[in-house]
Formats: structure tokens, sequence, C-alpha cells
């Protein structure tokens, strides 16, 4: 049977640099709730809560789904955010069992460990999923995952792949966390190294893609080797740091907050316990080895924002 792919948040980053790689072979169709023109595959402007998923899944003879849709940036309706991730992913693998589809490929993230100051100098998969209730985006991943671990158990006939990304970063990555790695003076946090680990947009593409065509099932780090401290990034950038207390940081997410910005206090521990994901199943058990380190890929990141600044 020729796979009949769909795809939700296919006007994202991510999907559409996907939805356009995978058309040249498969039958790709995507949702979103905005248009987008730069598409060689159809998209259809749907929520992922919405009841027509199942009729639009039917409608297409879908045999593959990837899960991409997601809030990424919290609203301050947490309510709403949580509807959106858990009850659209919810939503997505009801409508997977209802139409038949046999492969689902979910991108979780690393945030799902949690930011915790006991977590392991380099996590494996295997280690507890405890993400912050105070951080939506990492709590909302946790329980996203909680949920597909009992479908697999319920429903084996529905394969699943998740992956856990690190920061993914490429040519045109624009959000919160980049933000830190723009300004002038790069934020470093007394006595907290906060490594991250990247991974670059492209490889991203590539193990997406070899999940899909080899029916791949399995959670999976994604991560280039190593990993980057602030005050590393710093020098890679030729800026100065900001080095700040853990409690004048928190004072100003807390006056932010006050302010109506959708951050706070809470998330004092995004940048000082972040999780250091380890890419040895990745690359041992999935069969995919990071086309770039995490150094690598901070570094083509960097080349690229240099000659967009003019």
């Amino acid at each position: 049977m020729s796979k009949r792919i769909l795809i939700t948040g296919a006007a994202g980053y991510i999907g559409h640099k996907l939805g356009n790689r995978l058309a040249h072979d498969f039958e790709v169709f995507g949702t979103d709730i905005r248009k987008r023109d730069d598409l060689s595959f159809p998209l259809q402007v749907l929520d992922i809560r919405s009841r027509s998923l199942t009729e639009v899944m039917r409608a297409h003879a879908i045999t593959h789904v990837v899960h991409l849709a997601s809030v990424l940036q919290a609203s301050k309706d947490r309510q709403r955010d949580f509807d959106i991730d858990v009850g659209g992913t919810r939503n997505v693998l009801q409508a997977c069992l209802d139409t038949g589809v046999t492969h689902l490929t979910v991108t979780s993230s690393g945030a799902a460990y949690g930011y915790h100051a006991d977590n392991p100098d380099w996590i494996d998969e295997n280690d507890a999923l405890r993400g912050n209730e105070t951080f939506a985006y990492s709590d909302h991943k946790r329980r996203i995952e909680e949920m597909l671990a009992r479908y697999r158990k319920l429903h084996p006939e529905l394969k699943q792949l998740v992956l856990r990304p690190g920061t993914v970063l490429g040519t045109e990555t624009r959000n919160q966390i980049t933000a830190l790695f723009t300004a002038r003076r790069i934020l470093v946090l007394k006595g907290h190294d906060s490594p991250f680990v990247f991974i670059w947009d492209e490889d991203v593409l590539d193990i997406l893609e070899k999940g899909i065509r080899e029916d791949a099932e399995g959670v999976y780090n994604l991560a280039g080797d190593g990993a980057l401290n602030m005050r590393e990034i710093a020098r890679r950038l030729g800026k100065p740091t900001l080095s700040l207390p853990v409690g004048l940081v928190k004072l100003g997410l807390r006056i932010a907050k006050w302010l109506g910005k959708p951050t706070g206090p809470e998330q004092i521990d995004f940048l000082r316990y972040r999780p250091v994901l380890s890419n040895r199943r990745l690359k041992e058990e999935f069969g995919y080895t990071p086309k770039k380190t995490s150094a690598e890929t901070f570094d083509y990141f960097a080349e690229h924002l240099e000659k967009r600044i003019p």
C-alpha cells in the first residue's frame, strides 16, 4: 500500500519543509490554523481539535500522520493552551484509530523531562518524564507522552515514533530561545552552566523522513553530539556576558508577568536546569548520526544570523 501522509502544523517552520520534501515521493496533505502559499502539497485550514479531522483523514485515505501542531509560546489562557496541546493530540490519536492509520510520528520535546536540579548529566530516553507543572510547554509535553504511552499499550496496531528534540536551529529559526542569543549581551546565571544541546533542522527533517520511510517505532532524543553552555555561546558569538544572580532574574520575570507578558518567575528553572539529551539511542538503535554536532549547529545558525543583520 502506498503511503499517504497527513502533517498537522503543516504551515509551520518544520511542517512546511517536511511536506515539500515528502511531496516528491508521496501523497502529502496538511492541516494548520493558517494558510501558506509556498507549499507543494494541499493544505486545509483546520484546528486539530476539530471533529472534522477524522473526515479529512478518511477522505484522503491517510496511512501515516506526522503530528507537529503545538502551542510553542504560552498565552495567558493556560486552559486553552492545554486543550490545544493535550486535547488536540487526543483528537489526532482517536482520528488515527477511527480511520485505520498505521503509523503516527509525534514531535515531543526534551522539555518533557523537566527542568530540575537533579537531572542526570546526560538524559536517556528511559529517564523519568518530569515536565514542570509551572511551565506550560514542559507540562503539556509530559502529559502528551503519558497519553501516548497508554495508547501504545491499548492500541499496538498504531505504530508510534516519538521524537524528543533539543533546541532546533537552522538558518531561519526565530523563537524565545534564539532571542537569548540575539541580545547584545548573553545572560549567564551565576552558579549555573545552563548547557544547551542543539539539533540542526535539516537533521530533524532527515530523521522524520527516515521514520516514515522505514515505519520506525520507538522514542528517541534528537540532539547533536556535545553541548554548549552560555559562556561558550557568548564566546562563539563574540559577545560579552551579563552575569546575574538567580534572585534578580526571578524578580525581572515577576515584573514581566505583572506587566502582562507570558512569562513568570517560575520559568527561571528553564534557564538554570536545562535537560542535556543523550543521542546514543538515536545513533545506535534508530540508526541515524546527526550531520552536525551541537557546536557546529550553533555556529551554522550564528553564521547565517550575521548575514541577516544589516
